[in-house]
C-alpha cells in the first residue's frame, strides 16, 4: 500500500483507492492507522472497500455480514467515506434463483449493517459490477436506504450486461459516492457483442461526452479515478440469444439494448499492439512483460484523463479542495 501511495504521489494524482489490497497486512488494524497517517501525510485522502456481500446459501449469511462489518470499520479506521461493495463476482457467480430475490437478500444484509455504517458517517458504494443492469443497481441502492448506500460507479462494467456506459451514468450519476472510469471496445460479432477492457480513451466510448454529462449529475463530492484493466482477451455478450436475456436479464429496457447495439456498431476490434494472457497458468509465464504493459497502459490513461478530460488538480501545480 505505501508503494501504491508513493506511485500516486511521484503522478501527482489527487487521491487514492485502495481496492483488493495485496498488502500482507491489508487486515491489520495497525495498518489501517498507517494509510491514515500516510495519507494525512501526504494530503491525499484515500478511499477503500471489500468485495461481494451476495451469500451463495443461507448458511453463509453470517460470515458475509460479519466481512461486511469488519470492512465499515477498515474504512473508517483509514478515513475513507465509503466502503466499497457488490452484489457478486458477475452474474454467473450468483446463486441459484430469480435476480429480485438476490437484490432483497443483499437489501436484507445492508440493512443489517446501517446502524454502523451511519455511527462510522460512511457510505456503502454498491459497484454496478457484471450481475446487475443499472436500473437494478438503482432498486437495489433505494430499497436499502439512500442515507447510507450509494453507487460505486463504474464505466468498465456496463458493457458486460450490456449496457451503454451513459446510461450507467445517467441512471446511477445522483446517488454516485465514488466514480470510476474504464474504457472498452464494444463490436459486433455474428453471434453478439464483443467487448473488450482497454487503456483509456483507446476505445468505443465517448469519454469527453460522459465526463461531460456526469458533471451535471454526480454530487460535488465525488472524486474521480482512472481505473484500467487490460491483458485480459474479448468477450462474447450473447444478445441475440434469448435464453441470455430470459435467465438474467428478463426485465431488461428495450432502449437501453438499442443505445447500446448502437455504440457496437460504431466500434473496432482494438488494433494496437498488447499482450492478453488471463490464464492462469499462461500468467506466471508473462508476468514480467504484463508489469510493463500495465504500467504503460497506467500511464497513457492518466495522460489521457489529464490531457483530453481535463481531470485533476495537483499535476497543474494546485493544491486539491477536500470536499
Amino acid at each position: 500500500d505505501r508503494r501504491l501511495f508513493d506511485y500516486c504521489a511521484a503522478e501527482k494524482l489527487d487521491s487514492i483507492f485502495l481496492q483488493d489490497s495485496l498488502d500482507p497486512a491489508a487486515q491489520d488494524p495497525k495498518h489501517w492507522a498507517e494509510v491514515r497517517a500516510w495519507s494525512r501525510e501526504m494530503d491525499m485522502p484515500v478511499e477503500t472497500g471489500g468485495g461481494p456481500i451476495l451469500p451463495k446459501t443461507s448458511a453463509e449469511r453470517p460470515r458475509v455480514v460479519a466481512a461486511l462489518r469488519q470492512n465499515i470499520e477498515r474504512a473508517r479506521a483509514m478515513g475513507s467515506p465509503i466502503v466499497r461493495a457488490l452484489l457478486a463476482g458477475d452474474r454467473y457467480s450468483m446463486p441459484p434463483g430469480p435476480v429480485e430475490q438476490h437484490m432483497e437478500t443483499t437489501i436484507g444484509i445492508l440493512r443489517e449493517v446501517r446502524s454502523q455504517a451511519m455511527d462510522a458517517n460512511l457510505k456503502i458504494g454498491i459497484e454496478n459490477h457484471k450481475e446487475l443492469q443499472a436500473w437494478e443497481t438503482r432498486a437495489l441502492i433505494e430499497g436499502a436506504g439512500r442515507e447510507f448506500v450509494g453507487s460505486y460507479l463504474d464505466t468498465g462494467n456496463p458493457v458486460f450486461v450490456a449496457e451503454d456506459p451513459m446510461t450507467t451514468v445517467e441512471e446511477l450519476g445522483p446517488l454516485a459516492v465514488t466514480f470510476h472510469l474504464r474504457d472498452s471496445v464494444v463490436y459486433e460479432l455474428p453471434e453478439g457483442i464483443a467487448v473488450q477492457w482497454v487503456p483509456l480513451g483507446e476505445g468505443t466510448n465517448d469519454f469527453k461526452a460522459i465526463v461531460a454529462r456526469a458533471a451535471g449529475l454526480l454530487p460535488a463530492s465525488v472524486r474521480i479515478y482512472c481505473k484500467p484493466i487490460t491483458a485480459r482477451p474479448p468477450v462474447l455478450i450473447p444478445v441475440y440469444d434469448s435464453a441470455f436475456w430470459s435467465q438474467w436479464f428478463p426485465r431488461a429496457r428495450s432502449r437501453d439494448l438499442a443505445r447500446f447495439l448502437a455504440l457496437a456498431r460504431r466500434g473496432r476490434p482494438y488494433d494496437k499492439p498488447h499482450l492478453v494472457a488471463d490464464v492462469t497458468g499462461d500468467r506466471e509465464r508473462y508476468m514480467d512483460a504484463l508489469k510493463l504493459q500495465q504500467m504503460e497502459h497506467m500511464k497513457r490513461s492518466l495522460d489521457y484523463c489529464r490531457n483530453v478530460l481535463g481531470l485533476g488538480v495537483r499535476w497543474r501545480g494546485a493544491r486539491p479542495v477536500t470536499p
